[in-house]
């Protein structure tokens, strides 16, 4: 099968192969890949910011998010069968949606919302998961609340927007003026216009922040914060917690290490920081999949490209030019 490998780390390392034909376990499914979607994280892990926490065995193949058809499945499957449509991000040491097929564990897959095209649908697994995990399980989010979500007009920022509002929160996002009034379609109760206003400035006394950006935001998001505020980053720098969430105990020391600035600067403000990587998880994409069917969420795309250019749709994430998820489909 044609599929784009990551043959080793850094912004070259990533390039097409032909490979064999994947093979399911008693747990998988094998799906035949119609989209596949482009995050960051997949730059992250080809340039290998994450090799010590996820130790991906050369060559390996890219992609976190697909939809596609269900060819096979293994004894010991139930709930799927050949013929299915499904989306899915994939376990971590077990992605792979750049290829034309990926035996998924079928723990981690769940029927399409029957309402979005296999683009639509291949747009939306990991954002969608990453929102629902950080604002119910981890902020747990109530009504009223106030939620500031960074880079709004991007994949996870445009998802975050729209799960917040449909918990109840007042919702505020950073953002070009000329994004607003989609971003205030989506959910957004306030837009600031990053490129002539300091949200410290505008915005306090907010509940939550979900940082996409770094450091610099990171920081920042603190001062609009109440006291007892959390603000949740998806890029770093890992906490301890994120350690637990790896199976990997023995990493603490050095999670603390990393984060140690930050989370003393959160002390000092009085308020929490918390490094967030979201996990896969079938079930919870299933209970997702009813809210894109009533119209609750909806799918936020750029544009897409065929398969053979998935090099250039990278390019494309990596110039900071997408307004919402950019899709490879075959």
């Amino acid at each position: 099968m044609k599929a784009f490998v990551v043959r080793r780390y850094g912004p070259d390392g990533l390039g097409p192969a032909e490979l064999p034909d994947p093979r399911p376990g008693r747990h998988d499914v094998l799906v035949d890949v119609r989209a596949a979607s482009i995050n960051p994280l997949d730059r992250l892990v080809r340039d290998g910011e994450f090799k010590q926490l996820l130790p991906y065995r050369r060559p390996f193949v890219l992609g976190h998010d697909l939809a596609g058809v269900v060819t096979e499945v293994g004894a010991d499957v139930r709930g799927f069968a050949v013929g299915d449509e499904v989306w899915s991000r994939p376990r971590d040491l077990r992605i792979g949606a750049f290829a034309e097929a990926v035996a998924v564990d079928a723990d981690d897959v769940a029927l399409k919302p029957a309402s979005l095209s296999f683009a639509e649908a291949a747009a939306v697994p990991l954002v969608a998961l990453a929102a629902w995990q950080a604002l119910v399980e981890v902020a747990r989010v109530r009504p009223g609340q106030k939620v500031l979500v960074h880079a709004g007009a991007g994949g996870l920022g445009s998802t975050v927007i729209q799960v917040a509002h449909h918990l109840g929160a007042h919702v505020a996002t950073t953002a070009r003026a000329g994004d607003a009034d989609r971003l205030r379609a989506l959910g957004a109760d306030e837009v600031v216009d990053y490129t002539t206003t300091d949200v410290a400035d505008v915005l306090s006394s907010y509940d939550v922040v979900v940082d996409s950006l770094g450091t610099a935001s990171l920081r920042a998001s603190m001062a609009v914060l109440a006291q007892g505020g959390l603000v949740l980053s998806v890029v770093g720098p890992p906490d301890p917690a994120f350690a637990t969430q790896l199976g990997r105990p023995l990493l603490k020391p050095v999670m603390a290490l990393l984060s140690r600035s930050v989370r003393r600067e959160a002390r000092r403000r009085g308020v929490r920081y918390a490094f967030f990587f979201m996990r896969a998880d079938g079930d919870r994409l299933a209970a997702l999949a009813r809210l894109y069917d009533d119209g609750t969420l909806r799918p936020v795309l750029d544009r897409t490209f065929p398969f053979e250019e998935t090099l250039e749709a990278m390019a494309y994430v990596e110039g900071g030019r997408a307004k919402g998820k950019i899709v490879i489909t075959r």
